[in-house]
């Protein structure tokens, strides 16, 4: 049993050989090998008696570290982790997100509707009531929109469609005060949300847009019964989406916003760099994993399965998280809450016990958020869509901000030539 236990961790560590710790770091092989006589990284033997291997932790530590050396501050602003502009919105800590100095997980528990939390990243003081987010005139005809894309057509590819035929529909779009954009911001998440029937099921649209709340909308639109719990975990979701600071999405939208672009331009670059699936689109990829486990006993086989072939498990890590992200523990007590043992969620929780079981990286928000979907049998899909509804409400509340502040994001690349070749002629 050790001796397999100790095989499983090796199979487990990610190595790379000389060539693709080479290709990681930028360089050719005799600087790789000059690097290891200079002690600046080490090497080990490699598996079943193969060649020198390297592992990759090292590597693009090493990696980080040229290049630190190499540029001076500005060349790293947009690297993960460090600041490159000033906001009050957001403030990030190891407990999670503080979403205008309130803790967003205890928002979360609390069961804070979804609104109030939108509102407070918006004025910056929750209001004492639920606001009810009204629909802004008709907007593009649903049954016509119902026929505009093909059968099988992703949410992201529907949440962007909506948002670009309502620009034309309004005219006062180009308003960019505060007063005249948050009417717009309420109208577009309700739009967003009414969007994820189209994906699905066109007929629950009209229902959907009916709805008193946005969790209302969002049922009405997957299927969901519109129960009291039911509506509670999905207003835990959309508030924990609701902002992560200056994420892809939220900087895309920043960028767009500086430029004086309209609240509805603005949401249409936040839902591109969402849709990527290093952002957004990572749910999809835990979907993905999630079809390869047909029972919860194959929970660990997959996910050794997944790191033999040296890929990265999704849904797990965070780069900012240390102790693993805190808004997956949320998420997946109230899946396993209220989902019992819905299709898909013993599943997923197999694999979230193997990874633990080995000390692998624990889930991140992105298997949170799929585990709400299958504990409502929502469809596969389903979370893409609702991370776009919840970040709709960070978006404007840095739109807002950028807006205010007059400033063109403008930053400046250093010329760097290549030297190296990775080719031969």
């Amino acid at each position: 049993m050790k001796r397999s236990s100790t095989l499983i961790s090796q199979s487990m560590d990610q190595l790379l050989d000389a060539r693709e710790a080479a290709a990681l770091l930028g360089i050719k092989l005799p600087t790789l090998y000059a690097y290891v006589s200079r002690g600046l990284l080490q090497s080990r033997p490699g598996p079943a008696g193969r060649a020198r291997a390297y592992r990759r932790a090292e590597v693009e530590a090493l990696r980080e570290k040229a290049r630190g050396a190499r540029g001076a501050e500005a060349a790293g602003a947009l690297r993960w982790g460090e600041p490159v502009l000033e906001s009050a919105i957001t403030a990030m800590t190891q407990e999670g997100p503080l979403y205008r100095g309130e803790p967003a997980i205890a928002l979360a528990r609390r069961d804070v509707p979804f609104e109030s939390v939108a509102e407070l990243l918006w004025s910056g003081a929750l209001p004492a009531a639920p606001p009810r987010f009204a629909v802004r005139a008709e907007g593009p005809v649903l049954a016509r929109l119902a026929r505009a894309l093909p059968a099988g057509a992703s949410t992201a590819a529907w949440q962007t469609l909506v948002v670009a035929m309502l620009a034309p529909h309004d005219p006062g779009r180009f308003d960019t005060s505060r007063e005249a954009v948050l009417p717009r911001a309420r109208s577009l998440i309700r739009w967003l949300a009414t969007a994820l029937a189209l994906a699905t099921d066109p007929a629950r649209a009209a229902a959907s847009r009916l709805a008193p709340t946005v969790s209302g909308a969002v049922a009405a639109a997957l299927g969901v019964r519109p129960e009291a719990a039911k509506l509670r975990a999905i207003d835990r979701l959309l508030v924990l989406m609701a902002d992560h600071e200056l994420n892809a999405s939220t900087f895309a939208a920043r960028v767009a916003a500086s430029a004086q672009a309209d609240p509805y331009a603005c949401v249409l670059a936040g839902l591109a760099a969402l849709s990527g699936p290093l952002h957004g689109g990572a749910s999809d990829r835990v979907e993905a994993l999630l079809a390869e486990v047909e029972r919860p006993r194959d929970g660990a086989r997959v996910v050794y399965e997944r790191e033999r072939r040296g890929e990265r498990v999704p849904g797990f890590g965070h780069g900012y998280y240390r102790a693993g992200d805190p808004r997956a523990t949320v998420l997946l007590e109230t899946a396993r809450a209220v989902g019992g043992r819905a299709p898909g969620l013993g599943e997923l929780e197999a694999v979230v016990a193997a990874m633990a079981e080995h000390g692998r990286p624990g889930p991140n928000v992105d298997t949170g958020a799929v585990a709400i979907r299958c504990a409502l049998g929502m469809p596969r899909g389903a979370a893409a869509g609702l991370f776009a509804v919840g970040r709709c409400a960070g978006w404007i509340a840095h739109v807002i901000e950028q807006y205010e502040s007059g400033q063109l994001l403008r930053p400046r690349a250093r010329f760097a030539p290549k030297h190296e070749s990775a080719g031969g002629i």
